[in-house]
């Protein structure tokens, strides 16, 4: 008997559920992404000659080249020796509106769940053997929560650590998932 996604609903929404839960928990109780950012030596100095120009909330570069042909010019190319070399992201002043944050963490481990779902819907029966959906759906949840935040440390300098940290963030939400998927998945009737 095949499995379509609307089968999954309960899966997916647990799934979503549970695995907020254990974002909550890294964050709130193990918290060892604490060590994701440091602190400048000259914090109140930065903050004041950004808050001088008021930049509105996005992503900036320094120095900015707008253009990668722009890279081989000198006067670019000595910037870049001089430094410093930084990404950064404005947002919004204020605190931030953490009840707004959490709903879209929760629509984002939904969503993925909903993929994986349909995915897994075209691989698997109904009355599939636990420990075969859960290895399926163990990679492509590690894959989904995981492999996208490797780039960051290869292009935008995000320390190997951190990323090292959201690997173990997706082996948990890739158990999570995998877990929540195996228990649930639906029987033959």
């Amino acid at each position: 008997m095949s499995v379509s996604v609307l089968d999954l609903w309960l899966v997916i929404l647990l799934t979503g559920l549970f695995c907020w839960i254990a974002s909550a928990l890294i964050h709130m109780a193990f918290k060892y992404h604490n060590a994701d950012y440091k602190k400048l030596a000259n914090e109140d100095d930065v903050s004041e000659a950004l808050g001088a120009k008021n930049p509105a909330p996005g992503l900036y570069h320094l120095p900015h080249c707008a253009d990668m042909s722009d890279m081989g010019k000198p006067e670019m190319q000595e910037r870049f020796k001089k430094g410093p070399i930084a990404m950064i992201s404005v947002f919004p002043n204020g605190m931030p509106p953490m009840g707004k944050l959490l709903v879209q963490q929760f629509l984002f481990f939904a969503l993925v769940s909903f993929l994986i779902a349909y995915v897994s819907s075209l691989a698997f029966p109904a009355g599939i053997e636990y420990m075969n959906i859960f290895r399926f759906v163990f990679v492509l949840a590690f894959i989904a929560y995981g492999m996208g935040e490797i780039p960051y440390s290869i292009w935008y300098g995000h320390p190997w650590s951190n990323c090292i940290r959201f690997l173990i963030d997706a082996v948990i939400y890739a158990g999570v998932t995998a877990g929540t998927f195996a228990w649930l998945w639906p029987s033959i009737t």
